[in-house]
């Protein structure tokens, strides 16, 4: 019992973020064109499922390996906030073995 107010503070809370003014940022900054219309990648990375906290997400945004860096000047930490909710809103596709077609294809079923 004594673990858990420990346990809660340790755990960073992510802001909760806009999914609509997210999804408007993913517009307006054209995150399709790399990420695809629903995140499931394309040029850029897969984003959907989400593998990472917030606030990850916010320091590789500003500061990325391999796509363009969006700093602070451009989009604030609130705004990331946003996109990330967003991101995180996004339906994750089913696994090929759960679409029948494709589960006969792939062998998973007869």
């Amino acid at each position: 019992m004594l673990l858990m107010p420990v346990l809660a503070a340790q755990t960073p809370t992510a802001p909760a973020g806009n999914v609509q003014n997210g999804k408007e940022l993913y517009a307006k900054y054209s995150c399709y064109a790399c990420h695809g219309y629903d995140g499931h990648g394309g040029a850029g990375a897969r984003l959907v499922p989400m593998q990472m906290t917030v606030e990850r997400f916010t320091a590789y945004v500003h500061n990325p390996r391999q796509m363009p860096p969006y700093t602070e000047k451009i989009l604030s930490d609130a705004q990331l906030a946003d996109l990330f909710a967003y991101i995180k809103s996004l339906p994750v596709s089913p696994a090929a073995k759960d679409i029948p077609l494709l589960a006969r294809i792939i062998g998973e079923r007869p």
